[in-house]
């Protein structure tokens, strides 16, 4: 017996099509067929609907056609793939049909109330492992049946949310940019650049060098732009730089203070951790590591005017192990304790998470920046750079811990700072950004 090549061998179903052949059917676009048509059309689609949240199959394949629309990168993924991540999410007892849709001002007024942040565990057990928080568990469950249903639109979803392929759960995209702190910085950017970063929309993790080469242009302009400054404010100076986690910051300084100690500069750094109290003292008194009650608050002010001054300061030393300082609570050196000694330079840069959140300590900062990367990006940097690399935390504390921070640091920390700043850069939105009067000096 030959080989057949080229077109296959008939089946049986396509014996009968041979037989006998289908009419071409007419494609009519929905708005020219008739009532009674498009009602037959939504008819079905909510019998489909309705029929998904009992059956789990058909559940994951609207629902994965829906997320690809969320997130692109979703469409990466098989929907064998898209089901093994579902399944961990997957409602017990009582299946899709048990998940209770709330309407959407109230999901709305959730995500925007601190207490449900402050709310998340970061470490719940089940079966002698850490589990995702019970209320980002119902949370997605709520927006994976709304997208289902048609309850939720993909736009809305998008608005107020990101999803995170590689912990497979949704975030609140946290509003950075408020009333007050567009009304601080001007209203518009100073400098504007093409949107790099939108390339990583459908990524898992971002490593380093493709987020320095998408941030080139942004960071060349502000490089420049603390030059002009520093020119026209005159040294010795103060400069700080603030920024949530993963956002660049450390990246930035570093090319920054490079460049300077390439001009001539003298530099050198005041790393604002080492003016923290004792650990055992701070949980005592129940406060953490923000605010003045949390470091030698007087230690830290005469030391920057001192050294702001052309003064070498002495300063105290943080033991990170033991979490204690070296100094007592009056601010006194501890037997046997050394302090950290720094030379006056012409460039002091201070490093930490609120170089500038008190509004007595702002003043005496010469150049105040924030350096700002949305949390979608931050969060597939940490994938690769504390869960890959560093091995730092365990993947699902992790997603437990982002998803609680983000909302809180923001409200308490940055967004504070961005009304206080004098440059800040938007490496998402590819934008330079000064305040009138920064942007009259810059020219």
């Amino acid at each position: 017996m030959g080989i057949t090549r080229g077109r296959a061998a008939p089946t049986r179903h396509s014996c009968r099509a041979l037989a006998c052949p289908a009419q071409p059917r007419s494609r009519r676009h929905p708005a020219a067929q008739g009532p009674a048509s498009r009602r037959r059309t939504t008819k079905g689609k909510r019998m489909r609907t309705s029929a998904a949240l009992g059956n789990p199959d058909l559940f994951s394949e609207i629902l994965y056609e829906r997320m690809k629309r969320v997130n692109p990168g979703v469409a990466d993924m098989e929907l064998y793939e898209f089901r093994y991540a579902l399944d961990n999410l997957y409602p017990t007892p009582g299946g899709w049909e048990s998940v209770r849709v709330e309407p959407r001002e109230a999901v709305e007024r959730l995500v925007d109330s601190s207490a449900f942040y402050r709310g998340i565990q970061l470490k719940p057990q089940a079966g002698g492992r850490i589990v995702l928080d019970a209320a980002i568990v119902r949370l997605a469950q709520m927006l994976f049946v709304g997208l289902v249903t048609r309850a939720y639109p993909v736009a809305w979803v998008r608005a107020h949310f990101y999803f995170d392929i590689r912990g497979f759960f949704f975030l609140h995209r946290t509003t950075y940019f408020t009333a007050p702190v567009l009304a601080h910085l001007g209203r518009r950017p100073f400098q504007s650049f093409r949107q790099k970063q939108k390339r990583f929309e459908r990524c898992q993790d971002i490593g380093y060098r493709a987020f320095r080469a998408a941030n080139a242009e942004v960071d060349q302009a502000f490089i420049e732009s603390v030059q002009k400054l520093i020119a026209a404010k005159g040294t010795p100076l103060l400069l700080a730089i603030a920024g949530p986690t993963a956002a660049g910051k450390t990246e930035i300084v570093a090319r920054l203070r490079a460049t300077l100690e390439e001009s001539g500069r003298r530099v050198t750094s005041i790393e604002m951790d080492n003016f923290l109290t004792d650990r055992d003292a701070r949980e005592e008194r129940g406060i953490g590591s923000l605010g003045r009650e949390a470091i030698h608050y007087p230690l830290f002010r005469q030391s920057l005017e001192d050294i702001r001054r052309g003064r070498k300061i002495l300063i105290p030393r943080y033991d990170f192990v033991y979490a204690t300082s070296s100094h007592d609570e009056d601010g006194h050196l501890k037997p046997g304790c050394t302090p950290i000694e720094i030379e006056p330079a012409d460039i002091v840069f201070i490093e930490g998470n609120f170089p500038f959140l008190l509004p007595e300590i702002a003043p005496l900062i010469d150049i105040k920046v924030v350096y700002l990367t949305d949390d979608a990006v931050r969060l597939k940097r940490k994938w690769k750079r504390d869960i890959d690399y560093r091995k730092k935390y365990e993947p699902t504390y992790f997603r437990n811990r982002f998803f609680r921070e983000q909302f809180l640091m923001a409200e308490e920390c940055y967004r504070p700072q961005m009304a206080a700043c004098d440059l800040l850069v938007d490496t998402t939105g590819a934008a330079l950004w000064a305040t009138p009067e920064v942007a009259a000096l810059l020219g």
